[in-house]
């Protein structure tokens, strides 16, 4: 029995949602490239909320194994801008 349903190596898209702040799309931009040096900015795309208080990111990784996955998700979700990762 394997550990994850997913098989890698695969492309995962992960949606990120925190304060539509000047620096919140660079800084999740940064922990992308942390984990993923590959990463290239067109798998990235963004919509901010009606209220234009938040901002919805959602990055395209490709990801190798789960612990690249868990890691990523990990660092996301301490920083503390990020409100929800999905």
């Amino acid at each position: 029995m394997t550990d994850s349903l997913i098989e890698f190596p695969c492309n995962f898209p992960i949606k990120i949602i925190g304060y539509n702040s000047t620096t919140f799309l660079q800084n999740i931009t940064d922990i992308t490239l942390r984990h993923f040096p590959n990463f290239e900015q067109d798998n990235i795309s963004q919509k901010p909320s009606q209220g234009d208080n938040y901002l919805a990111i959602t990055v395209t990784v490709y990801a190798l194994n789960k612990e690249m996955l868990d890691n990523f998700y990990r660092e996301l979700t301490q920083h503390p801008e990020v409100k929800m990762v999905l």
